[in-house]
């Protein structure tokens, strides 16, 4: 009779030592899988605030715009970035003869006049850019030749470009919209001041 109730006592007390660490094993278990998802939840807002609060201190970024071999010479393309900057791309006629096209055979220059924001047009007849708001007229290069922009010394903005494996890549702000175009306006109001325009890449 004392050996089974001793068997009894042993077996009582195997469970109960099992049962407190199982228990315990799946409260640290649980406790640790809770943190760790905390960590990762957190960390990820932090991440994006920081992105947000602290934006890269460039501001700018390359975007794809087209192969090069879909534009010939004399052609335009009207780009517009995710963040709404819009440009006129156009190919002129390539430096070097026989030569893989480079990013000097190309312009890429902002399609708003900097009078009051109208749309600029690429006329290849004319070899010009052309405003129909108040006939403001730009040469190849963006640089005023008649109307309000020539009277105020207003050029087009121009924007860097580099070609690479044979595709045609530009550098643009990479703002939201609201704060890029409050940057353009500071911009363009620079360069009128100053008469100068920024060089290709």
């Amino acid at each position: 009779m004392s050996e089974h109730n001793t068997d009894r006592e042993s077996n009582t007390s195997q469970a109960s030592v099992s049962e407190p660490d199982r228990r315990g094993f799946l409260a640290s278990t649980s406790g640790l899988a809770m943190g760790a998802g905390l960590v990762a939840g957190y960390g990820t807002f932090f991440s994006m605030a920081g992105r947000y609060l602290f934006p890269s201190q460039s501001g700018k970024a390359w975007m794809f715009v087209t192969p090069v071999s879909a534009m010939q010479p004399g052609d335009s393309l009207p780009f517009e970035s995710p963040t709404g900057v819009k440009v006129m791309i156009t190919r002129q006629a390539n430096k070097v003869a026989g030569l893989e096209p480079s990013a000097e055979d190309f312009l890429a220059l902002s399609s708003l006049c900097p009078h009051l924001g109208c749309r600029v047009h690429w006329e290849p007849h004319n070899d010009r850019f052309f405003c129909p708001c108040h006939n403001g007229v730009f040469d190849p290069a963006g640089n005023p030749v008649a109307g309000p922009p020539l009277s105020d010394g207003q050029h087009l903005p121009q924007y860097p470009l580099r070609v690479e494996g044979g595709l045609l890549y530009i550098e643009l702000p990479a703002f939201s919209v609201g704060k890029q175009q409050g940057t353009l306006a500071a911009h363009d109001s620079r360069q009128s001041d100053s008469g100068e325009l920024r060089g290709n890449a």
